[in-house]
């Protein structure tokens, strides 16, 4: 006999169809990053809603994060983490480590990961076929060393991969016109890949519920928020610290005819479904 139980998957699966038909066809960029990186079972969901998105038509595109593994493997060397600003000071020897956990270690995992549950991914490091062309950032009265930011992302190489039926697993590592390699914020990259990929979606699975008008008080989350307002927002200071590159990604992807950009919480499993597929949605989106 049919419970409620059951109506309610029926009744979401439907609720899904709309959605998988728009989108079936359409590139959506994730960037996953942060505690939903650490706890084994909201890894394994997010890897299999990657899978569950291409299989129903969609491209999933993945760029990853991976500081805490860096800072780990930083004190196994003795070497303790510096920043400035946010930005990891990034010497010579910290960006072999960088390259080390961030193509070596977290890229394969996950595109492991992926192959084992069903799907089909490829591991992309960003100075493969010089996909994300970099420049050295300069901040005023600090040099941060091999600490780069996007100059340009050229997507043949993902769009590729796409095409041959495979999930790209894309590290934030980019390489200068100087033959150097660099460390790129992993958000600012989703961005411009996004942008360079001309995406339908942009995720962030982040560590917090979405964006807040005012930090301290959870009820204030906005479920939609306008890129104007965003900007007022950092100036102000109510969007700060690690949520700032986030949201200015969401905004240059928007400029660049990305169609809708999400903050959501990644530390729950198969929120990245919830936000794709049901009308209510979840955590904040970014709209022009």
């Amino acid at each position: 006999m049919t419970n409620e139980h059951d109506f309610n998957k029926v009744n979401l699966l439907v609720e899904a169809l709309p959605y998988i038909k728009a989108l079936t066809g359409k590139t959506v960029v994730v960037k996953y990053g942060g505690h939903s990186m650490e706890t084994p079972e909201v890894k394994k969901a997010v890897i299999l809603d990657l899978i569950l998105l291409k299989y129903v038509g969609m491209n999933p595109v993945v760029v990853h994060g991976g500081g805490p593994e860096i800072n780990s493997y930083m004190e196994k060397l003795g070497i303790e983490p510096q920043y400035h600003k946010g930005l990891r000071i990034t010497s010579k020897e910290v960006m072999e480590i960088v390259q080390m956990v961030l193509i070596g270690k977290v890229s394969q995992e996950l595109t492991s990961m992926i192959n084992h549950y069903g799907g089909k991914a490829i591991s992309i490091s960003g100075k493969d076929g010089n996909t994300i062309i970099a420049r050295k950032k300069l901040v005023e009265g600090v040099d941060l060393g091999y600490v780069g930011e996007v100059d340009k992302v050229n997507p043949e190489l993902i769009e590729s991969v796409i095409a041959a039926g495979y999930i790209p697993v894309i590290s934030p590592v980019g390489v200068g016109l100087d033959g150097e390699s660099y460390n790129i914020n992993a958000d600012s990259v989703a961005g411009e890949v996004a942008a360079a990929l001309k995406a339908e979606k942009l995720i962030f699975l982040t560590d917090v519920e979405g964006i807040y008008e005012d930090p301290q008080n959870p009820s204030s989350i906005f479920t939609a928020l306008q890129a104007q307002r965003a900007r007022r927002l950092i100036e102000s200071g109510a969007i700060s610290k690690g949520m700032i590159p986030k949201v200015e990604a969401c905004i240059k992807a928007l400029e660049f005819g990305v169609n809708r950009t999400h903050i959501i919480d990644g530390r729950q499993p198969h929120t990245m479904l919830l936000e794709i597929f049901t009308d209510a949605g979840i955590g904040t989106m970014v709209v022009n």
